[in-house]
Parts: C-alpha cells; sequence; structure tokens
C-alpha cells in the first residue's frame, strides 16, 4: 500500500469515528461508503438488507467468484478517549472497530481495483447492524448469495491484546453462539412491612441468580466452554413496598450445540424449582441468535497463505473467543474464514466495547492487504 492511500484510508476511518451510527441507522454510514466506491469507479448496489450494501469488480474470464466483508454499525457507549476526531454523538460510539473494518474494505477494495493480475469476481459486503440486530441474517434473506453467488466469503475483527499486524487463524471455532436470555418473574406485590401477604420475586431473584451461577460450574464439563452472565434485573419502584415483579436479563455464550441443550435443560429445571419454592410464576425466556462462527479447513488455510503474502506474522495458537459474531450467518451458507488482525497493546478501558477504545490506524495497510490478497488467493485456488 502507498503511503498516499495509507493516509487517505486514515482520514476515511477517522471521520467514521467522529460519526458513529447505531445499528440500523446506519444512512450517512452507507452514503459515506457509496460515496468512496464512487470515487474509485467501483459499481455497487444498496439497501440490502437495510443499509446494506455490495459492491463488485471483475477482471479476466475465470468464474471463481469470492466474498469480502465488513460492518458498519456502532455501539450505544459514551466515548472516554479524548481524541480530536472523538465522537460527535453522544452516547454513541466506534467501540468495536468496525468504522476500522469498514475502511479496510474500501481499501482492499482500492487495491484490487488497481492490480491486473486476477481473475474472477470479488463481492464486498457492507454490512449493517451487527451488533445483535441481524445484520447479516438481514442480508442473507434479502438475497445476498442469490444475486451475488459467491463460493467463499471471508471477514475479520481487529484483536485488541495482539501484537498489532499479527493475523490469527483459528482452524475451527473462532467466536460463540450467543443468546439473549430474559426470565421475569411475578409474585404479588404489598406492604414492605407485611410481607407475610405477599410473594415476593425479589427473593426468589436472588435465589434464581445464585442457582443459575451453579449451572457452568456443575452441570457442564470443565473441558468444554460456556458462559451465562445475568447482567441487570429491574423490579420494584418503592423501598417500603415488595414488588409484583421482577425481570432479569443476560446472555449465553457456547461453542457447542450439545452444551447449549444442557444450559437450556437446566435453565428450565431451575426456573420451575424456584418458582414452586417461592409460590411466584417464573417465565423463562431465551432467543439464540448467532450460531458458532467456525472456520472452514480449506479457507483457515487460503487465510494463512495470504498473511504469509503481506509480510504479517500468524498464530495459531489462540482459543477461541465466547464473544459472539454474526458473520457465522454467512458461513452457515458458504465456506470461508474468519481472522483476527492485531490491533496492538491492551489498555485499561480501552478493550473491545469499552469506552477508551480505538482503532489502530497504522494496521490499515495489513487489514486491507490481507483482504485483497485473501480474495486473489481463493480465486486462484478455483
Amino acid at each position: 500500500m502507498t503511503p498516499e492511500l495509507h493516509q487517505k484510508l486514515t482520514a476515511w476511518r477517522q471521520h467514521l469515528h467522529a460519526h458513529p451510527e447505531l445499528s440500523l441507522q446506519e444512512k450517512a454510514t452507507a452514503a459515506f461508503v457509496q460515496e468512496r466506491l464512487t470515487e474509485l469507479g467501483i459499481p455497487f448496489v444498496s439497501g440490502i438488507g437495510g443499509h446494506g450494501i455490495v459492491a463488485t469488480l471483475t477482471r479476466g474470464s475465470a468464474e471463481g467468484r469470492v466474498g469480502l466483508r465488513a460492518d458498519m454499525d456502532a455501539l450505544p457507549i459514551t466515548e472516554d478517549t479524548g481524541l480530536s476526531y472523538a465522537s460527535k454523538h453522544p452516547g454513541v460510539m466506534h467501540a468495536c472497530g468496525h468504522d476500522g473494518h469498514t475502511v479496510s474494505l474500501l481499501g482492499a477494495a482500492a487495491l484490487l481495483a488497481a492490480d491486473t493480475s486476477w481473475s474472477g469476481t470479488v463481492d464486498f459486503i457492507f454490512q449493517p447492524a451487527e451488533e445483535g440486530f441481524g445484520g447479516s441474517r438481514a442480508m442473507v434473506a434479502a438475497g445476498l448469495f442469490e444475486r451475488f453467488p459467491m463460493q467463499r466469503v471471508f471477514g475479520f475483527h481487529n484483536w485488541p491484546g495482539l501484537e498489532a499486524g499479527t493475523i490469527a487463524v483459528h482452524d475451527g471455532a473462532v467466536m460463540a453462539s450467543g443468546g439473549r436470555v430474559t426470565i421475569t418473574i411475578e409474585g404479588h406485590a404489598g406492604h414492605a412491612g407485611m410481607p407475610h401477604l405477599t410473594r415476593d420475586p425479589v427473593m426468589a431473584a436472588g435465589h434464581l441468580i445464585v442457582a443459575m451461577q451453579g449451572i457452568v460450574s456443575r452441570s457442564i464439563d470443565p473441558l468444554d466452554t460456556a458462559v451465562l452472565s445475568l447482567s441487570t434485573i429491574e423490579g420494584g419502584t418503592a423501598p417500603n413496598q415488595i414488588a409484583g415483579k421482577v425481570t432479569i436479563r443476560g446472555t449465553l455464550r457456547h461453542h457447542r450445540n450439545a452444551v447449549k441443550d444442557i444450559i437450556l435443560a437446566r435453565i428450565a429445571e431451575i426456573c420451575a424449582g424456584i418458582a414452586t419454592s417461592f409460590d411466584v410464576k417464573v417465565t423463562p425466556d431465551i432467543v439464540m441468535g448467532v450460531g458458532v462462527t467456525i472456520n472452514s479447513p480449506a479457507e483457515a488455510g487460503l487465510a494463512r497463505m495470504a498473511a504469509d503474502k503481506v509480510g504479517a506474522p500468524v498464530r495459531r495458537d489462540l482459543a477461541p473467543s465466547m464473544a459472539g459474531e454474526d458473520f457465522a450467518h454467512y458461513l452457515a451458507q458458504r465456506p470461508g474464514a474468519f481472522v483476527w488482525i492485531g490491533n496492538g497493546p491492551l489498555r485499561d478501558g480501552a478493550e473491545l466495547h469499552g469506552p477508551r477504545y480505538d482503532f489502530n490506524d497504522a494496521i490499515l495497510p495489513v487489514a486491507s492487504g490481507w483482504m485483497a490478497e485473501v480474495a486473489k488467493t481463493a480465486l486462484a485456488a478455483n
């Protein structure tokens, strides 16, 4: 990558960082991407599954077709970086690096548009609503793979704590499947000084939370991986009233469906037991979202080859993350690989989803270069 292109990409990335948009609201971000694609002379289709965009480049006569994906949305987090290009939208922040992902894909498009050495078709997928709002599912439902019949698909996530520019390629699972847990406890409200006339959902909630935290530690094989975190609890409006209803919300993560089945069964059993013990109604509602992000073997190999071609160090020894990634929906439809690209040292508060996080512009050449090279490598493999 030329210094001029790197400088341009850095300016684009910092512009997006300063103007973040939440999931399903990425109108200005999508417009920015379309403007840059127009400047690059790359045709595109917009409005796919919401604010999704697919740009397409074709060279030569080869029939191979590969997809590259980046996500565009931000998070409802108040930024605390003090950067000159910090978020101008209060309470909204690019705290996960999707600004860097989007610009890296634009950089890959620029590199491939200027490169005449390859033959085939590359689709550049700019996806909205990755942060738990089903953006990849919406694009697939809108006919992504029928309208753009790519044979393989690749993507990446920046990774704080991994040396800047190092590429981690997993054999198998990369990111966990995620589900949203909501448990509603309904009792009988009344005066806090006369608790015998009530059925207390707050006390029931306390016992339920303790019992639920025993599922992973006592019902799951220690050699397996799972997370069940109960993160919020809401109930009551007055200190001298026992509430009538409590709502608990959290998240469930796993790498194997067999583990998920055990956890769901134990949640149902505990909820039933708490209901009986405290004479309350307990209703669990678990909505499973993204599946497990699993690299296919051949495509993981192509990802490593591309990393070698851009001169990036490669790691194969990192454990999968318990974070979720909706790239899994693409991998359920097509073979592919999802890699991590190191963002540099981990700093307090600057973790993914942290208020002091910032994408490292120094890794843009590696990120864009890897995406361009993995497309060329996959097309050549056909």
